[in-house]
């Protein structure tokens, strides 16, 4: 069995009893970072073995990690601040595991968009959610089949490329529209 356990965003106690009790049970907990995990599991004193699960070791680790589900194993998948699989590590995983048989389940909590959606004052009844945008290649090409986008739009940014960012989407937006 898998779980994608969320995790705090900031703050050590935006975590839920639920989250907590998983991470108690399980046998395994998967994680981005071991050193950033460690703060969020000492904290709440949970001693369970961590195995690193994170973009550059996910393609070579999911065989491995289904065939001890399947003999019995749980795990719990937690990222270094947020929801697993919210433009962080799990895809992968979750599909195997869905291919495989096994159960798969993803807890309710922390997501960082929500909050920065919700305190926005922008129109969060309809909403299309993009993620971190491309670096370089498929930018502009993102761009161009957004503009026309009448939804509110939600992006992840680097807060080093944040202005640069705003300056393109006003090119392709207008300048008229509204961001948060």
């Amino acid at each position: 069995m898998l779980y994608l356990v969320p995790t705090p965003i900031g703050n050590l106690k935006d975590v839920t009893l639920r989250s907590l009790e998983v991470l108690q049970q399980v046998d395994v907990i998967l994680c981005e970072d071991t050193r950033t995990s460690s703060k969020l599991l000492n904290h709440y004193q949970i001693q369970k073995p961590l195995s690193p699960y994170h973009q550059h070791n996910e393609h070579k680790v999911v065989a491995h990690l289904t065939d001890q589900m399947k003999a019995g194993k749980t795990f719990a998948l937690i990222t270094d601040a947020g929801t697993p699989g919210i433009s962080d590590p799990a895809f992968l995983l979750v599909r195997a595991c869905v291919q495989e048989g096994i159960k798969v389940e993803c807890l309710p909590g922390t997501t960082a968009f929500v909050p920065a959606l919700v305190n926005s004052g922008i129109p969060s009844n309809r909403f299309v959610f993009e993620g971190f945008l491309p670096l370089k290649k498929g930018r502009q090409t993102l761009f161009k089949q957004l503009a026309t986008e009448q939804r509110t739009m939600v992006f992840y940014e680097s807060p080093m490329r944040l202005v640069k960012t705003l300056e393109e989407m006003a090119g392709y937006f207008g300048v008229g529209r509204y961001c948060s």
